[in-house]
């Protein structure tokens, strides 16, 4: 009986710390794969960048345009006269602005 009892927690410890140690690398490599800062973050986040990026490309091209076309405005023009030409070609307007265009 003692020497059963012997046997079995010397195989008792071999099998505990092999068991215990992948237990830990186990919880470390979940973490570094599904935790807040892990892999699996890291790839939705450089997705985000990427479609944000491509937006910000063609937000800085309409602005571009709008520029390009504002500028060959000429000085001299009322303000008011160049804001309302502005409005009717470039179709832009801020979602609380009342525009009311009359025909002379």
């Amino acid at each position: 009986m003692m020497l059963t009892l012997l046997k079995l927690r010397q195989h008792a410890g071999q099998v505990l710390i092999p068991t215990f140690f992948l237990g830990i690398i186990t919880y470390f490599l979940s973490h570094a794969i599904y935790d807040d800062h892990g892999l699996i973050a890291w790839f939705s986040l450089r997705h985000q960048i990427e479609a944000r990026e491509a937006k910000l490309l063609d937000l800085r091209e309409t602005r571009e345009r709008i520029d390009l076309r504002s500028s060959l405005l000429r000085d001299g023009i009322d303000r008011d006269l160049l804001d309302e030409r502005a409005r009717a070609l470039l179709g832009l307007s801020h979602p609380d602005d009342i525009i009311i265009f009359k025909n002379d």
